[in-house]
């Protein structure tokens, strides 16, 4: 009977070790699908001219990632060892063999952003903007996203 109940209690600690491991990630993967989201399908497809210019939504995309890029290296603070079920990116191990580098790329996004804010009144100063916060993401991309699918 103790063995059953030694063997059942470290299945139990086991999955829920794999359970908070999958929240960590999820965690990660909002946040970088809500920047996606606002980088992506607000100011790249306005850019592209696959949907309407819309000061509202650019300046709501603008303010969500004012507030939310400052967050990464909180959210990539522990490293999940797994990625998120059909997540089609993911976070590279590299991300927690050199977290310094990794957090030094969030400062330089956080300017750009800063940089632009108020500034982005039509599509052409869109697309200034976008380039700018885009180029900035991508030096991090480079490194530490990975394409799973």
């Amino acid at each position: 009977m103790l063995r059953t109940i030694v063997v059942v209690g470290t299945l139990l600690l086991g999955v829920g070790a794999v359970m908070a491991q999958q929240e960590i990630a999820v965690q990660q993967d909002n946040l970088m699908r809500g920047q996606a989201k606002s980088l992506y399908d607000v100011m790249l497809k306005m850019v592209k001219g696959d949907i309407a210019y819309n000061q509202a939504a650019v300046d709501a995309a603008i303010k969500q990632l004012e507030e939310s890029v400052p967050k990464i290296a909180t959210v990539f603070a522990t490293n999940p060892k797994q990625d998120v079920v059909n997540a089609t990116y993911g976070s590279s191990q590299k991300i927690w063999q050199n977290k310094a580098d990794f957090d030094s790329k969030i400062p330089p996004v956080v300017k750009a952003i800063a940089d632009v804010k108020g500034k982005v009144k039509d599509k052409p100063s869109l697309r200034v903007a976008y380039n700018s916060i885009n180029d900035r993401c991508n030096d991090c991309h480079e490194t530490y996203r990975v394409k799973l699918k």
